[in-house]
């Protein structure tokens, strides 16, 4: 069974952190929330306290196929300041594992130094803070370059969770993954497809 990273730190985006969590989880792919901190209680940006699975110190990188960041102020900033998450993403980048964020948590990318000539996106206000990617793209919702994937915001976090699930699992289980949601049919009520 594939298994996955999902960091908290205090300030993260509630629904950012645990839509993946649970969308992961349901295509059969395990996954770890990962509390930054010594304490594995970690409180979101709207003040929601959540029980990680483990800390930081007691993960083994080999066990992993990537790792997400979620956004969410000040939590991507505490990510992004946090050494040892700087260095698993250098680690998992280096590795060619997937590599994974959303919204300001691409900040956490530019200091790891993993988006250089790579096409990356990430909420609007962030834009100015990636430099060395190769391109930001602002038309679409979830980019893919490589083994790095690069969200939006809050209301992404369902596509960034699909995207996911595709590139570790393949289009078919993204599709039994939608039908045990119900996602046909948001997507034939506002006609589009994800």
């Amino acid at each position: 069974m594939k298994r996955f990273l999902v960091f908290l730190a205090d300030g993260f985006e509630e629904i950012e952190a645990l839509t993946p969590v649970d969308y992961l989880r349901r295509a059969g792919i395990e996954v770890d929330t990962v509390s930054i901190t010594d304490d594995l209680k970690v409180t979101g940006s709207h003040k929601i306290p959540v029980l990680a699975d483990k800390l930081l110190t007691d993960i083994n990188p080999d066990d992993y196929v990537g790792l997400y960041l979620p956004g969410g102020l000040p939590g991507a900033t505490n990510l992004r300041d946090n050494e040892a998450v700087v260095k698993l993403v250098q680690q998992f980048n280096q590795e060619e594992k997937l590599v994974t964020a959303i919204c300001a948590a691409p900040i956490v990318l530019e200091k790891a130094g993993v988006i250089e000539g790579k096409n990356v996106t990430s909420f609007p206000s962030f834009k100015e803070e990636l430099t060395t990617a190769k391109a930001y793209v602002e038309d679409d919702i979830v980019v893919e370059d490589g083994n790095i994937i690069t969200g939006r915001g809050a209301a992404i976090a369902i596509y960034q969770s699909f995207k996911i699930v595709e590139t570790l699992l393949g289009r078919e289980a993204v599709e039994k993954l939608k039908e045990g949601i119900q996602q046909h049919k948001v997507e034939e009520f506002y006609g589009f497809k994800a």
